[in-house]
């Protein structure tokens, strides 16, 4: 008989098809079954199978009836990977699957190994999309659900500090998550991340730029002597300070137009569109130039040619933060 439409809530089902790239959310699928599976039967028996495990015939034997009738959970492990006999074995399989057994096949979803997959879906498998994650929007819209599904509140500049500070990589994205909502209690804000998450070095350097170029000079100075004292390269900072005023500079010749128009003609994400026109208030052609010029020479302080290079990155961070007060008077 063949596998009936499952259900996307029915964890127990006898297939669950995990399709995609993103190794944390692959794992998840895994995670929940095995959880649903122990739930209701504590003496589930897991097999956590990689594709040259699964041999032609093994599946027969792993499926085959326990002295004991305890539940199973069969989880293979890039399954596009698996050989053309093992497939078959698969497929056959599908059309009769067993009562208290559940197979979680994880799929990198791309053309090898379709045919498993198109069966699978054929024969009424649930199906879970696990996408790579590949832009910095999708990754905030994780943090954000991260939250929520720990049930805390966190504002959206705290979300995109972590995004910010964390990089790309989901894991780390979650365990920065789950971190902050066991260590602070109420509502997270940006002030908490920075606490948190200024050590990183590009991170750090990032957030010295943002301060400096948007005009806080005190925070900007502060963020930067954390950075140092934490060991971050004095080069990372001259790097982030040029690339915000060279974004500024970019952004305010520009035509006007939609984010996405102005990022494909200056060579930057939508978001850092929004981000940097926020930023540019204040700032003036003059000021941009002034701010390059500083820029450079802490530049050449830090690479040798000065005594105290961090010396040479505070005046550079305060002349930024003058020159994105020109237009302001300030």
């Amino acid at each position: 008989m063949a596998i009936r439409k499952t259900s996307p809530d029915d964890l127990l089902g006898p297939v669950t098809l995990a399709v995609g790239q993103e190794d944390l959310l692959l794992d998840r699928v895994v995670q929940a079954v095995v959880a649903a599976a122990r739930a209701a039967d504590a003496d589930t028996d897991v097999r956590d199978l990689a594709p040259d495990q699964l041999q032609p015939g093994s599946l027969a034997e792993l499926t085959s009836p326990s002295l004991f009738a305890e539940r199973k959970v069969l989880v293979v492990r890039n399954a596009h990977d698996l050989s053309a006999d093992t497939i078959k074995d698969v497929k056959a399989y599908l059309d009769d699957p067993i009562e208290d057994i559940s197979l979680v096949l994880l799929h990198a979803g791309g053309a090898k190994g379709k045919g498993l997959l198109d069966a699978a879906r054929k024969a009424g498998a649930r199906e879970v999309a696990c996408p790579k994650t590949t832009k910095p929007a999708e990754r905030l819209t994780f943090v954000r659900q991260e939250f929520r599904t720990l049930g805390r509140s966190a504002t959206p500049e705290a979300c995109q500090a972590i995004v910010d500070s964390i990089g790309s990589d989901l894991r780390e994205l979650a365990s920065a998550v789950a971190q902050l909502t066991s260590d602070v209690d109420g509502t997270i804000d940006e002030a908490v991340v920075g606490r948190y998450y200024t050590g990183r070095a590009e991170a750090s350097s990032f957030n010295i730029a943002d301060r400096a170029v948007e005009g806080r000079a005190a925070e900007a100075l502060e963020a930067l002597r954390w950075s140092l004292s934490t060991g971050v390269a004095p080069v990372l900072v001259t790097s982030a300070l040029a690339q915000g005023v060279r974004a500024i500079g970019k952004l305010s010749s520009a035509r006007g137009g939609r984010p996405a128009d102005l990022a494909r003609e200056l060579g930057m994400p939508p978001w850092k569109i929004d981000r940097v026109r926020q930023q540019m208030r204040g700032w003036t052609p003059d000021g941009v130039s002034l701010a390059l010029r500083a820029i450079a020479e802490a530049d050449a302080g830090v690479k040798g040619g000065g005594d105290d290079p961090e010396y040479a990155l505070e005046k550079a961070v305060v002349a930024v933060a003058r020159a994105a007060r020109m237009r302001r008077g300030g």
